[in-house]
Order: C-alpha cells, then structure tokens, then sequence
C-alpha cells in the first residue's frame, strides 16, 4: 500500500515538450485542471501528495514518475535518457531527502527513466528503451540487489516507456497492450489485454486497490471493473499529447 505521493505542477512551458505524437499541442490551462483532477484522485486513494511548484526551465518536468524510482527501502535518483530532462533530477534529489535517508544515483554513461519501471512485488522488470539503456539498466540492477530486491530486462520496440504498455495491478494481473502480451517473462500471470484502438489506457494506475484509468477507453475500463477493481476514470488529454500516462505524473511510495 502507498501512503505517499509527489507531483509537479504543469508549467507553461509544456506547450513546448517533448512528443511523438501528432494530436497537436497541449492547453496549458486545461493541463492545470486536469492535473488538479489528478491530485484529487490521489487523495481519495488515502495519499498524502506533496505538491512542487512548477518549473518553466523543463517544459516535461510534469512528469515527475521519469526522475526517481522510490521503492520501500530507498530512492533511486534517475539519469533521463532525453538530455532537456538531465536537470530535472536536482530539485527531486532535495525533495525525496525529505523521505528517504538511503539515495542512490544513475551515473552517466547509463541512462534510466523510471518510466521504464514496472515494480511487480520484490522485483522490477525494466524495459530498454530511447530513453533506457543497458548500462543503465545494469545499475540499477545493482543497486536494487543490495537491498534485497531482482531485476530483469524487456526489450522495447513500439512505445516510449515500458509502462506506457503495460501495468501491474496487483493480484497477480498485468494490464497490456498486445504487443507485448506473448513476452515469455509475463506468461505467469493472469494478462489482461488492451485492444489496439485502446492502446493508451494500458497505462492505468494501481493505487490502494483503486485504479486510475484515463477516460474515453470503456472496452479497458470494463475489463479492469470485471476483474474486481473499483475504477476512478481521469481525462488527461493534455499529457497524452506529450506521450505521458497516469503513472507518468506522479511518485507513489
């Protein structure tokens, strides 16, 4: 269970952040209102959120979840594989010290974005991306084994991140998109696919037996519901023209 959340307010300068999508770009004012949303979301998950100003220097610092990896043993202080991003990691170093007295640190040549980090009880699969690489992925597997914890490797070919295709809802059941569902490391659970047209919403959020799902996806929306899960649907248009997800704009612990 979480008791904890950080986020970071969108900052105008969003507008101007990184994309491979062709949705256009994304309302500043309406982005605030969602990520309000969100943080209300968090709250009736029974979480403390801890709220950063916003940041005109990094127009993708909104999505915090790339800067840290926070597990129940320590922080792991990321190396963004997008270079408009390595600054990001200054203010969250002092924000997690608040919370953590063990901080460990990605150190150049690897780079790692936590995004491509799916925690799934003790271990951590870690998806090598654009924005993840080997090295990287080395550290911090080895950081993770001294505190007791496994990693492995998922090699990506179509999405940014490895969560923006899938996700861990506790229970033994991961949500999916279906390229990725015939990955022998996932064959021991119970998967749930994600239709091509609904691609997106793999990026749901467990929190504390709750999920957040991004609204307009009711195909995924209903599968979660049948099994078991009570939904929060959340509209966050704005971030999805930026390629980010629920997961991507906060740090749960």
């Amino acid at each position: 269970m979480f008791t904890k959340a950080i986020v970071k307010t969108p900052c105008k300068n969003l507008v101007n952040g990184l994309t491979s999508s062709d949705l256009g770009a994304p309302d500043y004012l309406l982005a605030l209102e969602q990520h309000k949303k969100y943080i209300e979301a968090l709250k009736e998950c029974v979480l403390e959120v801890t709220i950063l100003e916003a940041d005109e220097n990094y127009p993708d610092s909104t999505f915090v979840e790339d800067t840290a990896l926070l597990t129940s043993q320590c922080a792991i202080i990321t190396n963004p594989g997008a270079p408009s991003r390595k600054g990001e990691i200054i203010e969250i170093n002092d924000v997690v010290k608040d919370f953590y007295s063990n901080i460990e640190t990605i150190k150049a040549p690897g780079t790692l974005e936590a995004g491509d980090v799916m925690m799934v009880g003790k271990h951590f699969f870690i998806g090598l991306s654009e924005r993840t690489n080997k090295n990287g992925a080395d550290q911090l597997i080895s950081i993770l084994s001294k505190y007791g914890f496994t990693g492995s490797f998922v090699t990506l070919n179509k999405i940014l991140h490895l969560k923006s295709g899938i996700s861990y809802l506790e229970n033994n059941n991961l949500l999916m998109i279906k390229d990725l569902i015939n990955k022998p490391e996932f064959q021991k659970y119970n998967l749930i696919p994600v239709d091509d047209d609904e691609s997106y919403a793999a990026n749901s959020l467990w929190i504390n037996d709750k999920i957040l799902v991004p609204l307009g996806f009711p195909k995924t929306k209903k599968k979660i519901e049948d099994a078991g899960y009570i939904t929060i649907e959340l509209d966050v248009s704005e971030f999805r023209k930026l390629d980010g997800g629920l997961s991507c704009l906060s740090l749960r612990f």
